[in-house]
């Protein structure tokens, strides 16, 4: 029995995949993980058949080789722009961009497809172009979506909603949200239903048919940080967090975890696959941060390139490091300061260490908002807004204020507790019946 899991984006769009796959693969079935050619060996190292998605998540670029934007060691989500700015003339060049990357994502899908599988597993990012390739195999299919994209009373959307609009406000910019991402898709879904032989459909037409068939979706996060919403329909179905697919007994390199034991918990700092070009100015203020709190502190270089050695002033109170996970890091820091990725996120609150959060972009300031809500971490710090004094100031709250570690340790116990691969194990069972 063959699983063909879809997943594009950054790194931290495709990471907690590999997890559910290894999972699968582990309850017996094959599973193959479709997603850009950058994360090759991220996916074969889980033990999963590597399938190519040609699209580059960067800007549109065709080359399977290229394929992503992920930093080093990042577990972010939510796509979007790498480094949270419009850098080529506006709006339109992100539109074109965008428009380019769901064009040949969409041929991509298809491929993909095509080399056989006995069940689909529809991404967030996918799902829009994995309906039709769904509908033209015959092979049946689940949502495994890391964000709560179905419109809500509960909250305003995940990308864009800065406030709450009241309960029927929410659900009407939920479904608006929606309307947008069918409209992005149009294009694409056309060229695609066009290749694949299928009549055409209108915009969201799709959307509405998986809607009114109760199309069954898995969300990859905990109720501890987003509980279900009681008004979302049957089959809308939050499980656990899925994890990214580390080697048991994986360790710290030695670097890393000797520079931890030589003092006082460090502070994690990193942004994984945001604020790419950004880094020198990042890494002075990182620094400048950590010394005036009194601070020893881990740079993740990841898309900004962070470096402890491109700061001002050099010592050995703050090291820089690159690919490391944060499975086996985080949980020997006194706080984690990131951009607030979905996965990232999760993480440390996984680790139960507070957390300082500086979002950047898309559903990044939904889940910062959502840990502050926790008591596990402190007010967000927009991107745009970060200085090192307005840094200093929160790391000294993060790690002095024991309500944050309180908080964090609350969330940690229930997040621990949670199986959001094996609840998708269980739902593979049902779907092919073994």
């Amino acid at each position: 029995m063959k699983v063909l899991i879809l997943a594009a984006g950054s790194r931290g769009d495709v990471a907690p995949y590999t997890g559910v796959g290894a999972r699968l693969r582990e309850a017996g079935y094959e599973v193959a993980l479709a997603t850009h050619g950058t994360y090759e060996p991220l996916v074969r190292a889980s033990g999963l058949e590597f399938r190519s998605l040609p699209a580059d998540p960067n800007g549109g670029g065709s080359d399977s080789g290229r394929g992503g934007r992920g930093g080093e060691g990042s577990e972010d989500g939510g796509g979007g722009a790498a480094n949270g700015r419009d850098t080529e003339g506006g709006s339109k060049s992100l539109l074109r961009k965008a428009s380019a990357f769901i064009q040949e994502l969409g041929r991509g899908i298809a491929d993909a497809v095509a080399q056989g599988a006995d069940l689909l597993l529809l991404s967030t990012t996918t799902a829009p172009l994995g309906w039709h390739a769904a509908e033209a195999s015959g092979i049946p299919s689940l949502g495994v979506y890391l964000q709560p994209v179905a419109p809500t009373g509960c909250f305003p959307p995940v990308v864009g909603g800065t406030r709450s609009l009241g309960r029927w406000g929410n659900r009407a910019a939920g479904r608006v949200s929606l309307r947008v991402v069918d409209r992005l898709h149009a294009a694409a879904a056309r060229d695609l239903r066009d290749r694949l032989g299928l009549p055409a459909v209108p915009p969201g037409a799709m959307r509405r048919r998986q809607e009114a068939a109760g199309w069954r979706i898995l969300h990859g996060f905990s109720e501890t940080l987003v509980p279900r919403p009681a008004d979302w329909r049957e089959g809308l179905e939050v499980v656990g967090n899925w994890w990214p697919h580390h080697p048991a007994g994986a360790r710290l390199p030695a670097e890393v975890a000797d520079f931890i034991g030589a003092g006082p918990p460090p502070v994690f700092i990193g942004f994984g696959s945001m604020a790419g070009g950004d880094g020198e100015r990042l890494s002075g203020l990182a620094v400048q941060a950590l010394r005036a709190a009194g601070l020893r502190g881990v740079l993740q270089a990841g898309a900004a390139g962070l470096s402890a050695s491109s700061a001002a002033a050099h010592g050995d109170d703050v090291l820089t490091v690159g690919d490391v996970p944060h499975a086996p890091l985080f949980p020997r820091m006194a706080a984690v300061v990131h951009h607030s990725g979905a996965g990232t996120a999760a993480a440390g609150l996984r680790a139960g260490v507070p957390a300082v959060p500086v979002p950047v972009m898309a559903d990044q300031p939904f889940w910062a908002r959502r840990l502050t809500s926790l008591g596990a971490a402190t007010a967000p710090i927009p991107f745009t807004e970060l200085t090192a004094d307005r840094l200093a100031d929160a790391l000294r709250s993060a790690v002095t204020d024991a309500s944050y570690r309180a908080g964090a340790a609350r969330a940690a116990l229930a997040v621990d507790a949670e199986d959001g691969a094996g609840r998708v194990a269980a739902a593979v069972k049902a779907a092919v019946g073994g």
